[in-house]
């Protein structure tokens, strides 16, 4: 889990005593809402019922499907948690990446300068993803959990390239 914040663990905190969990079911939650971009969530926490999704709107699903308390209890925690999202940004923000010619974090890209613009791009939950069909299919790709600060780089198999390689 991402370091927090000092205010962000003050928040946590207290949303965990009003909520009556641990605090440590809470991070389980702020994580999986974090992933979900505040809209949804997919978590497991034994506290929590086991493995469990919520989605903003009503849809709170938990282990023993007849808890209603426990469904209310994890809907109130994750609205908290969602408002929280939307209020700050919790997490301590990464150090800046030493190696030149990379950039990373909230507006900047994470792929090499020259490969530009990609035709798709996104992220779930720690794995982010950039396609670059005028670079021959050039896919990249990052993933949090690993620790790496090198995005991975690989020729896609259906690139025009390769196709006419193939049929040569």
């Amino acid at each position: 889990m991402q370091e927090l914040t000092p205010a962000a663990q003050q928040r946590v905190a207290d949303i965990a005593a009003r909520n009556g969990v641990s605090e440590d079911a809470v991070l389980t939650l702020l994580q999986a809402v974090s992933n979900g971009g505040g809209r949804m969530a997919q978590f497991s926490h034994p506290e929590l019922g086991g493995m469990g999704q919520w989605s903003q709107g009503g849809m709170t699903m938990v282990g023993d499907m007849f808890d209603t308390g426990l469904k209310v209890r994890v809907d109130s925690l994750c609205t908290a948690l969602a408002a929280l999202l939307r209020e700050m940004n919790p997490f301590v923000p990464p150090p800046p990446m030493q190696s030149g010619g990379w950039s990373q974090g909230h507006g900047g890209n994470w792929w090499p300068d020259g490969l530009g613009s990609p035709a798709s791009s996104g992220a779930q939950n720690a794995m982010r993803y950039a396609y670059f069909p005028a670079h021959a299919g050039w896919r990249c790709s990052r993933t949090a959990r690993s620790g790496s600060t090198t995005p991975r780089i690989t020729a896609s198999s259906a690139s025009p390239s390769s196709r006419a390689a193939a049929s040569r």
